[in-house]
């Protein structure tokens, strides 16, 4: 049986020389063969996205203006209500009012106005309304007046006055808009869109400029991607939104999801609820009920893997088991996408058997304006990968001979390097970062792949997250912290190494109920996070590390000597990850610096 290729190689690699790095071969999306689809020529701005559904010139005539578009839960006597929506007509017209009043506010074309805040109605509407007046929208910075989303406190406007800034609330902003009428001024597609900020993982944020013609390319690819499959997109869709809007792939879903004419809701809390609740879900099964449910999951499994779509491997096990799993991610789900930090493969074909719903990974960056890449739905084959390249960019790998990367080896690995129509311009007042990032045509992202036969893309490891021992060997953190958190003690691990130290030391976070059946098991007491001090329980943890390094053929100086044990997994509340949950590198090594002096002290003494 021939096997079922995801993209198509459109160019021969090739060997390294005169001190140039290997190139592997150049990868595009199936749909793009032979040439990239045609844009849509009607659609060319983020504006056009939003209001080619409202414009009576549009072909559509309005055909989305009655529908719900941005939703949002009130608080009524400290609880949470219904979801409350405003229509795409509502929002256009309240639209027009904040552009109004940007322009009496002062505001000239290619001005930037910054919008900080959680998701809400607001924050789209002023987003829009930017657009409308071709001004760059830039997430988390201030510029030309404060316009709160609620309403100021007396102290809080006498504050902003001091400070020369003129405060409104949303309401009297309004009102401006309304006494000042004036004609929308919408961009080119030449023009920014906006400058958004990325997660900041290695450092400080990079400004990633990126025009109005890339994110309507952007669109337009997940538009000719998402028409592939059986299951259509439908103005009747709604998208949760709990990332940031300030992050890239939940800013370019929501304009996606307004091109559809379908409804975006904003979520009140974390985004964390819905694994806890899967979690509660089969903690309260019985031992005979988790048997059954461990049964009817390995049945429905071996179907998927022999080709058949979830919806139709085991309806059976849907109706006796996992519809209780997808009543508890809501009921209606159609599509979880993955994005950010990397899913497990155990979690991810968990969620694809059980939650009754397209699972996908992708991987994409702020500067490919989103996913660079897309998994399909149904194609178990790419459990633990994130899919083949996009519809409007192509992809290739670059050598790396430090960390012994070689595109052209088996299995060919290397730096991930972009090309096409969805890559940002450049880095915001940054020309020397944009030369050293963009080489001959290609954004070289830092992060480390690996192609499989099939074309479909697996990422491994970071470049940037290579550092250097005392003795001189390179270490690929993110390579290792993947290896090692397959170690069942382990829920998450954080490697960290000293160019002064030829050792590695770890800040490991416990897998809560593993490590209270090895507490059972040897007798001891206490609550999680008081076993976590034991001395013998780091010992054992210490372990169970190096049986995962044998079993993974690590080298010595890539096992783990030392371990600090966390009870806590480490969290946006402490500034210790993104709020994609990749871990901010500079931040662990301040939060845990005094644990690991200390434990590399007891190290360097023998005690530890």
């Amino acid at each position: 049986m021939a096997l079922k290729e995801f993209a198509a190689q459109v160019e021969e690699g090739r060997e390294g020389k005169d001190g140039k790095p290997s190139v592997g071969p150049v990868y595009r999306n199936l749909l793009s063969k032979n040439e990239y689809p045609p844009l849509d020529r009607d659609v060319t701005t983020s504006w056009d996205l939003f209001s080619e559904n409202l414009l009576m010139h549009s072909l559509s005539a309005k055909k989305y203006a009655g529908n719900k578009m941005l939703g949002w839960r009130r608080f009524v006597d400290g609880k949470v209500g219904p979801y409350v929506w405003k229509t795409y007509q509502e929002v256009y017209d309240e639209v027009l009012q904040i552009s109004s009043a940007l322009r009496a506010s002062g505001a000239e074309a290619e001005c930037r106005v910054g919008i900080y805040g959680s998701n809400c109605p607001h924050w789209i509407v002023a987003m829009e309304a930017s657009s409308a007046r071709s001004l760059v929208c830039v997430p988390l910075y201030d510029t030309i007046a404060i316009v709160c989303f609620t309403s100021f406190t007396e102290e809080e406007k006498d504050r902003a006055a001091q400070m020369g800034i003129k405060s409104y609330s949303w309401e009297e902003y309004l009102c401006m808009g309304k006494e000042n009428p004036a004609e929308i001024f919408p961009p080119q597609s030449f023009n920014i869109c906006t400058i958004m900020y990325t997660s900041g993982t290695s450092g400080d944020p990079k400004g990633v400029v990126i025009l109005h013609e890339t994110v309507a390319a952007f669109v337009r690819g997940i538009d000719l991607f998402m028409e592939q499959f059986e299951d259509k997109m439908t103005p009747d869709d709604v998208y949760l939104s709990f990332l940031p809007l300030a992050h890239v792939l939940d800013r370019m879903i929501e304009e996606y999801f307004f091109r559809k004419g379908a409804s975006v809701g904003y979520y009140h809390g974390t985004g964390f609820i819905y694994i806890s609740g899967i979690k509660k879900a089969l903690q309260e099964l019985s031992p005979l009920r988790r048997q059954i449910f461990d049964a009817l999951y390995r049945y429905k499994l071996g179907w998927m893997n022999r080709g058949y779509k979830q919806k139709y491997a085991s309806p059976l096990a849907d109706l006796l088991a996992f519809r209780k799993v997808k009543a508890r991610l809501g009921g209606r789900l159609r599509l979880v996408i993955c994005g950010g930090a990397a899913l497990s493969t155990e979690v991810e074909e968990f969620l694809r058997v059980t939650c009754c719903a397209f699972v996908i990974q992708g991987y994409g960056l702020t500067e490919s304006c989103g996913p660079a890449t897309m998994g399909f739905p149904d194609e178990m084959c790419m459990l633990g990968t994130v899919g083949a390249a996009a519809v409007y960019n192509e992809l290739c790998l670059e050598e790396v001979p430090e960390m012994g990367y070689n595109p052209l080896g088996d299995p060919p690995c290397g730096e991930i390097c972009l090309r096409g129509k969805t890559l940002f311009s450049g880095y915001y007042k940054n020309p020397e970062l944009t030369r050293e990032s963009m080489k001959d045509g290609w954004f070289h992202t830092g992060d480390i792949g690996e192609i499989l036969p099939n074309g479909v893309v697996k990422i491994i490891d970071r470049k940037k997250n290579l550092i250097k021992l005392s003795q001189g060997e390179y270490i690929a953190l993110e390579y290792l912290e993947n290896v090692y958190n397959n170690t069942p003690i382990v829920e998450d691990i954080w490697i960290y190494g000293d160019s002064c130290k030829s050792t590695l030391v770890a800040v490991v976070v416990l897998h809560e109920v593993n490590t209270k059946s090895w507490a059972y098991l040897n007798g001891h007491m206490g609550s999680f996070t008081e076993l976590c001090s034991l001395h013998q329980l780091q010992k054992f943890v210490l372990s169970e590390l190096k049986i995962t390094a044998e079993r993974n053929k690590l080298k010595g100086f890539e096992h783990i000597k030392g371990v600090i044990l966390e009870s806590c997994l480490f969290d946006i509340e402490r500034d210790l990850v993104t709020a994609t949950l990749k871990k901010k590198r500079n931040k662990l090594v301040s939060h845990y610096r005094l644990e690991i002096d200390e434990l590399y002290q007891k190290l360097a003494e023998g005690r530890a």
